[in-house]
């Protein structure tokens, strides 16, 4: 598995965690030594924005409420969502299929087309403002 995809899914399963929980994701990343600089990055990035981050999410999500979505699929459009918004120099392709591939290895098995429509509407409007 490559260094961002294992730091993509490290976040995901970190931030899943953190909410069945109730604790802060970064309590759960202190317990694993091994985790790359970019987990914690993505980490970082979902706490300080988590507010824009979930109503982004309830945007282009439609009728299903982010509280009502699985935690393990809530965590993985977070990660997602948390590079397009804030990651500009990402190719917006890279995160959505990456996205896809964790949410195939640790989430359920219809969440990949469910992702990539979310996904690919948020990477649309994040191009449509990087051509402005």
């Amino acid at each position: 598995m490559r260094t961002r995809t294992k730091a993509r899914q490290r976040a995901a399963e970190a931030l899943y965690e953190a909410d069945l929980r109730g604790v802060n994701p970064r309590e759960v990343l202190e317990r694993n030594p091994d985790v790359n600089e970019y987990t914690g990055h993505i980490i970082d990035v979902v706490l300080e924005n988590s507010d824009r981050i979930d109503e982004t999410i309830s945007t282009y999500s439609q009728d299903w409420a982010i509280e009502r979505m699985p935690a393990v699929d809530r965590a993985i459009l977070r990660v997602a969502v948390a590079e397009l918004l804030y990651v500009p120099q990402l190719d917006s392709a890279v995160i959505i299929s990456e996205a896809v591939e964790v949410a195939s290895s640790i989430g359920s098995e219809e969440v990949g087309k469910f992702l990539n429509g979310i996904l690919g509407q948020i990477a649309t409007v994040r191009s449509a403002r990087t051509e402005l």
